[in-house]
């Protein structure tokens, strides 16, 4: 049978410590798991539920979620960021984003028009189909815009002089100052359309839950490490043992 050498009180404490703080960090990321499954199933049925009036919903805080949104404006004429390093189905291309401008209010809405892949053998940038001019209402899921990751080059929208503007990433302040204009902190994803040209398959912009499962599973490994190495260090020999062993 394993016996151990009396541990000192700092070998105790330490390890009790960090045993502590890496179950409590998988125990956070099991909750962030559970968080963004909640997320995912609003977001499943979001298409699906009532359509709320976006100005009623703007002059309220926004609890998590995707609201179904309509909303009453116009199209801001040759605005157009596009979004690269986009792909569906095994193709790249771009998102295009289009400022619009909500009826009685002051700022405006960017809506994800939704992707469009690039065209011939050189992914040459798309044509982007003209939008309707003059009043129009458009329905979506008011969502989070996506992650910005790291924004590497700086503000490229500052330096391009001509629409379209191509991005790698959309920052929602650096839109505002290129547009000169306040906008709200979300962006409406567009319900599908099979009369358009652009693909809408909207996905939640998150760390899945699978992955939180992953990182809880990593933390509460360390915990069983630190554990085990502890008990490495204080095994006591048997009588016998070899000490160069």
């Amino acid at each position: 049978m394993m016996r151990l050498r009396r541990p000192s009180v700092f070998a105790v404490v330490l390890t009790l410590a960090g045993m502590a703080f890496f179950v409590r960090l998988g125990i956070w990321q099991l909750h962030r798991a559970h968080e963004k499954e909640i997320l995912l199933a609003r977001f499943a049925h979001a298409t699906a539920s009532p359509v709320v009036d976006f100005r009623s919903l703007a002059r309220q805080p926004l609890q998590q979620g995707y609201p179904h949104v309509r909303v009453h404006g116009r199209y801001v004429p040759g605005r157009f960021y596009l979004l690269d390093d986009q792909s569906h189905a095994g193709r790249p291309g771009v998102t295009v984003y289009a400022p619009f401008r909500v009826d009685g209010r002051s700022r405006w809405l960017l809506v994800d028009l939704g992707f469009l892949p690039r065209e011939g053998p050189y992914l040459k940038l798309p044509a982007l189909p003209p939008l309707k001019p003059g009043p129009v209402t458009l329905t979506g899921l008011y969502a989070p815009p996506p992650p910005t990751g790291l924004k590497l080059g700086g503000d490229a929208l500052a330096r391009q002089d001509s629409w379209p503007k191509l991005t790698t990433y959309i920052d929602m302040q650096q839109v505002t100052r290129d547009l000169e204009m306040s906008l709200y902190p979300r962006v409406l994803l567009l319900d599908p359309d099979p009369a358009a040209a652009y693909v809408r398959q909207w996905t939640p912009t998150f760390i899945p839950p699978a992955r939180h499962y992953g990182y809880a599973f990593q933390w509460f490994s360390f915990a069983l490490a630190a554990l085990v190495i502890f008990v490495i260090l204080h095994r006591r020999k048997e009588d016998g043992e070899d000490d160069d062993e």
